[in-house]
């Protein structure tokens, strides 16, 4: 039996991505557990964000409270991930965990050893070989936004400076194979609460998060599933993300007026 085809007697939603240490029991488990672990960062997320730093979310009221929406973003911080989860679907995620993002993980980072790899799978990462060129990666996500909802950087690394950079075609491929909502999302200041390097977040920051409204692709989706569509969906969510940071400048400036 070929792993593909193994695959398929699993449940999308999570037992392709523990590699050879799935069972029935686990899949039995991981979603009570994977929910119980969700909740845990909470009450972290509301300090670091909302006490010691000053954060601001537009748009939430725009999110799609439905499976198979893909939120793209820029990236800033290791911890990105968890303020977008939050303003995305809490408190919704309570009651329906599929709500609750599935997230890639750089493998040599959070899958280097058998803990690590249980505690990230509980937070419903999907890791990433080296490289990021991971095509088995791409299709684990595909099947997972199926059934679920998932955040993507397209730029595939963190900024060093604050800019926005130009986006991979891999979320775009994501995209294509699954026909997801795409909400493009911006973020500034993360890179001041945890920047590269940092080991611990500061305080006293001013943080915003914007939600968009979904970016439609229809007429990329109806042609061939290519590299170049899925780079043409990337671009015009690359575009859209950037738009809005000058959006949020415009809001913060009123804010201070």
């Amino acid at each position: 039996m070929t792993e593909a085809e193994e695959d398929t007697r699993y449940d999308p939603q999570w037992a392709p991505y523990r590699g050879e240490s799935r069972g029935w029991l686990r899949d039995l488990l991981w979603p009570p557990t994977s929910w119980f672990f969700a909740q845990l960062s909470v009450p972290f997320i509301l300090l670091v964000f909302f006490v010691l730093n000053r954060t601001v979310i537009y748009g939430r009221g725009r999110v799609p409270k439905e499976t198979n929406t893909l939120f793209l973003s820029n990236h800033q911080s290791m911890i990105d991930s968890f303020l977008i989860t939050f303003s995305a679907v809490f408190p919704w995620e309570l009651v329906r965990p599929s709500l609750l993002p599935w997230h890639p993980a750089a493998q040599e980072n959070f899958f280097k050893n058998a803990f690590f790899s249980w505690l990230f799978t509980q937070l419903k990462c999907i890791p990433v070989r080296p490289g990021r060129r991971d095509l088995k990666a791409i299709h684990r996500s595909i099947r997972a936004l199926r059934g679920g909802t998932m955040i993507l950087f397209p730029e595939g690394t963190r900024t060093r400076d604050g800019s926005i950079g130009r986006g991979r075609p891999g979320a775009g491929l994501v995209a294509l194979g699954t026909g997801a909502r795409i909400v493009p999302v911006t973020l500034v200041g993360m890179d001041e609460v945890l920047p590269i390097g940092a080991k611990w977040p500061r305080i006293g920051k001013r943080v915003s998060v914007y939600f968009g409204r979904p970016v439609p692709y229809d007429d990329l989706a109806a042609g061939p599933r290519s590299r170049e569509a899925a780079e043409a969906i990337v671009d015009r969510v690359m575009t859209r993300i950037r738009f809005q940071r000058r959006v949020i400048e415009r809001l913060q400036r009123r804010r201070r007026a």
